[in-house]
């Protein structure tokens, strides 16, 4: 299951360097669901022939990523923004109001804790 997600998710972020079959192919295997049959009779082909195309665009694929890893970049930073909201929300919570819990050097280690994640944001883009 988890390598159905990761392909549907290289798919989206990757598809549009597959031909418009292959795309459609592998959206219709991962997206909708389909089983080899059905997709080779939507594309007037053998089930083999559909295995075989979409194996081939899974390939294409997983090579773009490893040459470029944009979307494993883009996975960590979508991680890191929502860590920093998360901790935003919770500082925001645990200062202000009658709830207000943190000292002021337990904020500052929130604070630079929130900077430290800002700055590997940045890592992130310039790996």
């Amino acid at each position: 299951m988890a390598k159905n997600l990761e392909m549907g998710y290289l798919l989206d972020f990757y598809g549009e360097v597959l031909t418009e079959k292959q795309r459609e192919m592998l959206y219709q295997y991962y997206h909708d669901d389909l089983s080899l049959s059905e997709i080779g009779e939507n594309f007037g082909i053998t089930r083999q022939g559909a295995r075989d195309a979409i194996k081939h665009g899974e390939n294409t694929l997983l090579e773009m990523e490893s040459k470029v890893g944009f979307a494993a970049r883009y996975r960590r930073v979508q991680q890191t923004l929502e860590e920093l909201e998360q901790l935003v929300i919770d500082a925001r919570f645990e200062c202000t109001g009658p709830h207000a819990r943190l000292t002021s050097s337990e904020y500052l280690k929130v604070l630079n804790k929130i900077l430290s994640m800002l700055r590997s944001i940045d890592e992130v883009n310039e790996s």
